[in-house]
C-alpha cells in the first residue's frame, strides 16, 4: 500500500505517444489510487485537511467550528448568491467516515448544506453567478478527486482473484458523495448552465480525473460517474475527442498492462450510446478503435465482467456499418478462447448477434476460418459450447447465409455432425446435431448425400492407414523377437 501512495504522490504517468494534439498531455493513472489526481487527502484524514497545492485556486475552509446556515428559501433573493458561496466553503470540510462517531454534528451540517444546494440547482429558482460556479466546481473537486482505496490483493499481499467473486469495497463517505456527485449532475443537466462558461471549470483536467475515478469499487460510485460522464460528453462538444481518447488508453493499460480495472463496464455502457450516434461514413479513427481498443477487450480472464457491453458495443458497429463484419468476425476468431468454456459460450452468443447484422458478401469472406472453429465448438465435450454452436440454426437469418453458402460450409462441418451422432455423450447435443443435419437434408439432399460418400471413404481410409500402421508395428515387434532369440543362441 506505501508503493501505491508514492507512486501516486509521484505525479504523472507516462504520456501518450499519440499524435492527437488534444489528447498529447493524456495520463491515466490507474485507478487514480495513488492522490496524484486528487485534490485531497483520504476519508480517514480528518477534518480541515485539504491539500492546498491540489488545485491551482484552494478553498480554505473556515476557521473554527463550523455552524449551521439557513435555507436557501429562509433568506431574501439578494443574499442567496453569498449563502451559496458560504454552503459551498461549509461542504469543503473533509470529515472521517471511518469513525461513525466523530464528527457526528459537523456532518450533518454538512450533509444539510449539500442537501440544500442540490435542491436550489435543481429548482432553478434562481441563475448562479460565474464566480458560483467556479466555487461550486472546486468544491465538488476537493470532495470526490481523492485516493482510491487498494484492491484487497494489493493491501493484504494475497494472490490475485477473480474480479466476478471479489466483494466491492464500499466507499464510507457515501452519504456525502452521493450528495456532491447529485450537485454535480444537476449542474451539467440544468439548462441554466452556459457550456461556454462551464467549460472553464469543466476542463480536460476535470474530465480526466473524473475518469480515473471509474476505477473505484464502489458500483454506486461507478453509476453517478457513468451518468455524469454521459451528460458531459453530450453537452460537451469540445471534450468528445480528448474523452474518447482517454478512455481509448484506460483500455489500452487494461489489456495490456494490469488486466484490472473496475470500470470497463461502465465505460463501454457510454461508448455503446456514443458508437450509436455516430455519423457515416465512419471515421477511420472510429474504425481504429474498434481494432485497436474494442476486439482486444476480448483478450483479458475477466472478460466475462463487461461482455454485455461490449458484445453490444461490437454489434453497434457492424449495425452501423455492414463492411466491418468481415473484421470483427475475423477479431473474434483470434481472440477465441482455447480452454475457457465459459468464455466459449459467451463467445457464441456474440458471434450469433453479429451475424445477425452480417450481410451475405461479408459472410462469404470469413466462411472457412468461421465454420471451421465453429466444427470444433460442435465436438466440444463441455455439453454447453456444443449446445450452444447448435443453436446458431435456430437464427432464421444464419440459416439463410449458410444455405446461400452451403456447398463450402457443410464440408467443413459434416465430420463433425457424424462425430457426434455416434459417439457424444449427452443426449440433447446428439438429437440437436440429428435436427441440424435434416435442415441440411431438406436444403439439398444431393450435397449431403456427397458429404456422407466422400466421409465414408475418408473413414475407410483412415481404417486401412490405422491397419497398415498396426501391422507395421507387428512386424517390428516381431523381427525385434527374432533378432533378441537369435542373440541368445549365438552366447
Amino acid at each position: 500500500m506505501f508503493k501505491k501512495i508514492m507512486k501516486g504522490g509521484g505525479g504523472h504517468k507516462k504520456p501518450s505517444k499519440s499524435d492527437d494534439p488534444s489528447a498529447a498531455n493524456v495520463i491515466v493513472n490507474h485507478a487514480s489510487r495513488g492522490g496524484g489526481a486528487g485534490g485531497v487527502n483520504g476519508a480517514s484524514a480528518g477534518t480541515n485537511l485539504i491539500d492546498p497545492a491540489a488545485t491551482p485556486l484552494p478553498i480554505l475552509p473556515p476557521s473554527g467550528p463550523m455552524e449551521p446556515l439557513p435555507m436557501f428559501r429562509d433568506v431574501p433573493v439578494s443574499e442567496k448568491q453569498n449563502l451559496f458561496i458560504r454552503k459551498l466553503h461549509v461542504c469543503c470540510y473533509i470529515l472521517d467516515f471511518l469513525d461513525t462517531m466523530k464528527n457526528v454534528r459537523e456532518k450533518e451540517i454538512k450533509r444539510q448544506a449539500l442537501m440544500d444546494l442540490v435542491d436550489f440547482i435543481r429548482s432553478g429558482s434562481g441563475k448562479i453567478t460565474e464566480n458560483c460556479q467556479e466555487e461550486m466546481i472546486r468544491m465538488i473537486s476537493v470532495n470526490i478527486f481523492r485516493c482510491l482505496p487498494p484492491a484487497s490483493h494489493e493491501n493484504t499481499g494475497q494472490e490475485v482473484t477473480d474480479p466476478e467473486e471479489e466483494e466491492p469495497c464500499l466507499e464510507p463517505s457515501w452519504p456525502h458523495l452521493q450528495l456532491v456527485y447529485e450537485l454535480l449532475l444537476r449542474y451539467v443537466v440544468s439548462s441554466d448552465t452556459d457550456t461556454k462558461v462551464a467549460k472553464r471549470y469543466i476542463d480536460h483536467s476535470f474530465v480526466l480525473k473524473l475518469l480515473d475515478l471509474f476505477d473505484s469499487e464502489d458500483p454506486r460510485e461507478r453509476e453517478y460517474l457513468k451518468t455524469i460522464l454521459h451528460r458531459i460528453y453530450g453537452k460537451f462538444m469540445v471534450h468528445r475527442p480528448f474523452i474518447r481518447k482517454v478512455i481509448n488508453n484506460i483500455f489500452y493499460r487494461f489489456i495490456y498492462e494490469t488486466e484490472r480495472h473496475c470500470g470497463i463496464g461502465e465505460l463501454l455502457e457510454i461508448l455503446g450510446s456514443i458508437i450509436n450516434g455516430f455519423a457515416l461514413p465512419m471515421k477511420e479513427e472510429h474504425k481504429l478503435f474498434l481494432v485497436r481498443a474494442l476486439l482486444p477487450l476480448h483478450k483479458p480472464k475477466s472478460v466475462g465482467v463487461y461482455h454485455q457491453q461490449l458484445s453490444y458495443c461490437i454489434t453497434q458497429f457492424v449495425e452501423k456499418d455492414f463492411k466491418l463484419a468481415d473484421t470483427v468476425i475475423r477479431g473474434l476468431l483470434k481472440y477465441w478462447p482455447v480452454t475457457n468454456c465459459q468464455k466459449e459460450v459467451l463467445f457464441l452468443g456474440e458471434l450469433e448477434e453479429v451475424l445477425e447484422a452480417t450481410q451475405a458478401a461479408e459472410f462469404q469472406r470469413c466462411t472457412v476460418p468461421l465454420f471451421k472453429q465453429i466444427s470444433r465448438c460442435l465436438n466440444s465435450y463441455h455439453f454447453q459450447v456444443a449446445e450452444r454452436a447448435l443453436f446458431l440454426w435456430n437464427n432464421e437469418h444464419i440459416v439463410s447465409l449458410i444455405a446461400q453458402n452451403r456447398t463450402v460450409v457443410l464440408p467443413i462441418i459434416f465430420e463433425a455432425f457424424e462425430k457426434n451422432i455416434h459417439s457424444h455423450w449427452n443426449q440433447a447435443v446428439h438429437g440437436l446435431t440429428v435436427n441440424v443435419k435434416k435442415m441440411f437434408l431438406e436444403m439439398d439432399a444431393e450435397l449431403v448425400e456427397e458429404c456422407q460418400r466422400q466421409h465414408t471413404e475418408k473413414e475407410s481410409k483412415a481404417k486401412e492407414v490405422a491397419e497398415q500402421r498396426e501391422l507395421n508395428w507387428k512386424r517390428l515387434a516381431d523381427a525385434a523377437a527374432q533378432n533378441g532369440a537369435d542373440d541368445m543362441v549365438t552366447i
